[in-house]
């Protein structure tokens, strides 16, 4: 007999045999799913292979919305679900790590994970460097160089820009405007959320420029150029080379509207940094006998006054000798900065078709733009005048040209100068910027992916195009740099 107290043997429970056959699965109690496993996959990233400066679309469907990067072999695909692009490349090709391209989360494919571990918070950085008020004030003093994954050095701010077909044109107006303090730092140190998207990507750019913990020592400004090209219309591309001043008032105007800017009434960084007034006086031209009193206004006669805000000045170049003589063939002429600017002294007449004008600057801005007119149209070709613009580089004095309030500083002291080589027209040429260094109290020529240093004697010596001048601080310390 059987105690029926006792249970009986064969209800006892068994150990479970992992190999046993029996369908033993459903008695088994529900395990907790396993955790993943931090760090796996982490030694396959190939930083190397990372590039962010191309424009953020997935490289199967083209689309740009939720866009991952591989970080293994650097490719953009779009989402992380079971039937994503991304999905499918982690399976075929054995990578596992994927970084959101907007809020930077890192995941871990198929298993669909997010990965935290810190030691990729500086690829995050790469895609998105960001700048403190403390860093921003010190970068104007700094002379330390950083170095790039191939322990190569180079200077934040004064790295090259590829030259991808013929934008040339658009990489020294990058170059000049990355160097004027204001808008420099506006755009270090905002986040501009609700801007356009030609402000975003111009932000970014900047900050890559500046970027000391980059993973190579130059920048490609393709993401910017496609927007570029979108914003206008296809009337600047990376494709054809178009004149430099014609971008930067392009730009400029465009970014004073995108940042919430209007033509009157409420002003932006643009216009507080780049934007004077002229007072214009213009005067009907009557024959005369004596061609000599032509640019000389009547007094006794109307003479019209407007006042128009400007951000450029275009300085006029005297005409090339049409003959040069057997000794003097070889001199290229010159004319000092301080003639060219007489011409908005309030005294100079210009003409301009049938009647006179003389101009006078009422307000300066903070920065001063100045385009020496080089390039003329003829009826059969592009013309360019050879003649050399000779410039101090600090403390040009714009005091007979100004008429406004008083204790107003008038000293400017250059921050970037543009210059063209070559012959004119689209292509025939190149440009290249000068840009000054405050640290290391040293100005660099950059063109394209050269960047090498440059006396300061010598760059007056090029065929200035543009110039940018920053005013001094009353106290002679210097707004420019």
């Amino acid at each position: 007999m059987v105690d029926a107290s006792e249970p009986a043997e064969q209800k006892r429970p068994q150990p479970e045999d992992p190999d046993d056959d029996a369908p033993v699965v459903a008695k088994r109690p529900r395990q907790a799913p396993a955790k993943p496993i931090k760090g796996l996959f982490l030694d396959t990233v190939n930083r190397h292979m990372l590039d962010f400066d191309f424009e953020k679309l997935c490289s199967v469907s083209l689309s740009n919305l939720n866009v991952y990067a591989c970080l293994v072999c650097g490719r953009y695909f779009q989402g992380r679900g079971k039937a994503s692009h991304a999905y499918f490349h982690s399976l075929h090709e054995d990578h596992h790590v994927f970084i959101h391209l907007e809020n930077l989360r890192i995941y871990i494919l198929p298993d669909g994970y997010e990965e935290t571990e810190a030691s990729l918070n500086d690829i995050k950085y790469v895609l998105k460097p960001t700048f403190t008020k403390e860093q921003i004030q010190s970068l104007d003093s700094s002379e330390r160089y950083s170095y790039d994954l191939n322990n190569k050095p180079y200077l934040p701010g004064f790295v090259g820009l590829n030259n991808i077909k013929a934008n040339d044109y658009v990489n020294t107006a990058i170059h000049a405007l990355a160097h004027i303090k204001p808008l420099r730092d506006f755009f270090l140190l905002g986040d501009l959320p609700e801007s356009s998207e030609l402000a975003r990507r111009f932000g970014i750019l900047v900050r890559r420029i500046w970027n000391p913990r980059a993973f190579k020592g130059q920048v490609s400004p393709h993401e910017f150029l496609q927007e570029m090209a979108n914003s206008s219309q296809k009337r600047f591309t990376l494709t054809k080379q178009m004149d430099p001043i014609d971008f930067i008032v392009w730009f400029l105007n465009t970014l004073h509207t995108d940042l919430g800017g209007k033509k009157s009434g409420s002003k932006s960084i643009v216009h507080n940094t780049f934007q004077g007034q002229l007072r214009i006086e213009t005067q009907e031209i009557v024959a005369s006998e004596d061609n000599s009193q032509a640019k000389v206004f009547d007094l006794n006669r109307e003479i019209k006054v407007s006042h128009v805000p400007f951000m450029f000045l275009t300085l006029d170049l005297p005409p090339p000798p049409l003959f040069q003589d057997e000794i003097e063939k070889n001199i290229i002429p010159q004319v000092p900065l301080s003639m060219l600017i007489q011409k908005y002294d309030g005294v100079a007449g210009q003409e301009q078709g049938k009647t006179l004008r003389r101009f006078k600057i009422t307000k300066l801005p903070q920065f001063l733009i100045f385009h020496i007119k080089r390039f003329t149209k003829n009826n059969w070709d592009l013309e360019k005048n050879p003649t050399i613009v000779t410039f101090p580089i600090r403390n040009v004095d714009m005091s007979e040209c100004y008429e406004g309030d008083t204790g107003v500083e008038t000293r400017y002291d250059l921050v970037a100068n543009i210059c063209h080589e070559g012959k004119p027209g689209s292509g025939s040429g190149t440009y290249k910027v000068h840009v000054y260094c405050k640290g290391k109290d040293q100005w660099f020529q950059i063109q394209d992916l050269i960047v090498e240093e440059i006396m300061p004697q010598m760059i007056f010596l090029s065929e200035s195009y543009i110039q940018v001048w920053g005013r001094r601080e009353p106290e002679g310390e210097d707004m420019s740099h």
